[in-house]
């Protein structure tokens, strides 16, 4: 059964932590009188509100803020915001540092690649991570999601992704709400699609300087951009070090393309790794681990982590 979390208290003085809204809207009207309330409120509170939307969505808002709030709300661009998963929720912590004590409100139209699974599975696990990635920032996120159109399969995703639903009228604790941990959890063990095409392979040694110099030969031969090159590379050290300093040992690269991809595998043979959430943690300043799939994620458009017989198997996906 829904329950209400409280009646919408827009002047709250108590917001500490981080925030997860969504906004499930299906006509202007509905956005207007859902959304607008909470960046004047925002704004009111002297937070720094940011906007992240399509451009009807972005005209929707900025006109029912009027001329002089409008004015007060930095207005991102929206595909470059939505870049990839891991590059948002980097921005994200960077706004949240860059403003610090002072409190952000992002205000966001997370994409929804209907037609691609793995993007759109990518994008709801990136939503689903915000909770504890996002735990000790001050900063909310009001996500909003034009349901007309949308299947019901990714509307009940969305709430599944979000703790709380926002209305016009009041905040409600959605009934799909799921744990970020066993939201993913399933993924783990799901088998990844076989690689197509012909495929470049190298082994995983502990020389890291030389392994970088094979990997970028790899990358040459398949014809990897110049700038995508050199942050493969880069991730594929860091998964490398991983293997080498905290995993199996010894491992696998596979490299191939796919049209529009670039794809690139890494197993670690023996390796442990069970978490799909894993580089979406910012790393432990005091940690000698962490940092490797923190910028991994950065790096790569989009990252997958699976359990298999032979051990850990991490695919990056690099547009290109």
């Amino acid at each position: 059964m829904t329950s209400h979390v409280e009646s919408a208290r827009l002047d709250r003085d108590d917001l500490r932590e981080f925030e997860h809204h969504a906004v499930l809207f299906d006509s202007a009207e509905h956005l207007r009188r859902t959304a607008v309330p909470r960046l004047r409120s925002a704004l009111r509170r002297g937070e720094h509100a940011v906007l992240a939307v399509a451009d009807p969505t972005r005209d929707v808002l900025l006109a029912g803020l009027g001329a002089a709030d409008a004015a007060r709300v930095h207005v991102a661009d929206h595909a470059g915001f939505y870049d990839a998963p891991g590059r948002t929720l980097a921005a994200l912590h960077r706004r949240a540092r860059a403003e610090h004590p002072r409190r952000v409100l992002v205000v966001g139209e997370p994409p929804l690649p209907l037609s691609e699974p793995m993007p759109l599975r990518e994008w709801h696990r990136l939503d689903s991570a915000l909770a504890g990635a996002l735990a000790e920032t001050r900063l909310g996120m009001l996500c909003l999601h034009d349901v007309r159109g949308l299947p019901e399969v990714v509307v009940r995703t969305v709430r599944r992704t979000h703790p709380v639903l926002l209305t016009p009228d009041r905040e409600l604790a959605s009934p799909d709400y799921t744990d970020p941990a066993v939201f993913s959890a399933a993924d783990l063990a799901r088998p990844l699609p076989a690689p197509t095409g012909a495929q470049l392979r190298m082994d995983i040694t502990a020389d890291l300087g030389a392994l970088r110099g094979r990997f970028a030969d790899l990358a040459a031969r398949a014809d990897v951009p110049g700038e995508r090159r050199d942050d493969l590379v880069l991730a594929v050290n860091e998964l490398a070090a991983n293997v080498v300093e905290h995993g199996g040992g010894s491992g696998v690269v596979a490299l191939w393309r796919r049209p529009g991809w670039v794809v690139c595998d890494v197993l670690d043979h023996g390796g442990e790794l069970r978490d799909p959430l894993s580089g979406y943690h910012p790393a432990d300043p005091y940690s000698p681990r962490g940092y490797g799939l923190w910028i991994t994620r950065q790096l790569c458009d989009f990252m997958e982590i699976r359990a298999t017989a032979q051990g850990t198997l991490i695919r990056l996906h690099l547009r290109g």
